[in-house]
């Protein structure tokens, strides 16, 4: 089923839409939680609440993209049990991983003025990620959107993890600069 006809099923409160979007996306959304959560359990608890919320959101939403749309909202609701939690991911639970590789490139927001250039950061990482040649910008958002490992990356693309791992700390150093040139380092 295409996104428009699942959107459709939400905008007429049709109970297959969440049925639907558990066929399409069910997988993905898992993958995102497992790797935000690392514990099955967690990751289905986030998973089927994340469908309540896309079930409440649409309508008044209407999503051009569905797909981004719900991603972003499992992917939020994954980060926030994680920090209701507060519990260290132990056994290379892959958030942690991605959150210290780019943590040497953005400074954390511990005063106002710095959670109040949130927003101006967000815009200049998105104009750079815009700037980048397709197969760094889809390493670089499956690594820090998705939270896949360097394996999954290598495989999904069907190259090594060598150039995985090279070109992400390649494109993060390019946005630490890029971030330093726009004076936001």
């Amino acid at each position: 089923m295409q996104d428009q006809e699942i959107l459709e099923l939400y905008e007429t409160r049709n109970e297959n839409a969440i049925r639907e979007t558990q066929r399409k996306y069910g997988s993905i959304f898992m993958r995102i939680a497992m790797h935000v959560l690392g514990i099955k359990e967690d990751a289905e608890e986030c998973v089927s609440e994340s469908m309540f919320k896309l079930w409440n959101a649409i309508p008044p939403a209407k999503p051009a993209i569905f797909e981004a749309f719900a991603v972003t909202v499992v992917r939020r609701t994954a980060l926030t049990e994680f920090q209701r939690q507060r519990r260290a991911m132990r056994g290379g639970g892959e958030m942690t991983v991605a959150a210290d590789e780019l943590s040497e490139v953005l400074r954390a927001p511990d005063d106002v003025e710095a959670q109040a250039d949130a927003g101006v950061v967000q815009e200049a990482i998105r104009t750079f990620l815009d700037g980048l040649k397709p197969e760094q910008r889809r390493i670089f958002m499956q690594r820090y959107w998705y939270f896949l490992s360097v394996a999954e990356i290598a495989e999904e693309m069907g190259i090594s993890e060598s150039k995985v791992k090279v070109t992400l700390m390649r494109t993060r150093n390019k946005l630490k600069d890029y971030l330093e040139q726009e004076d936001l380092l």
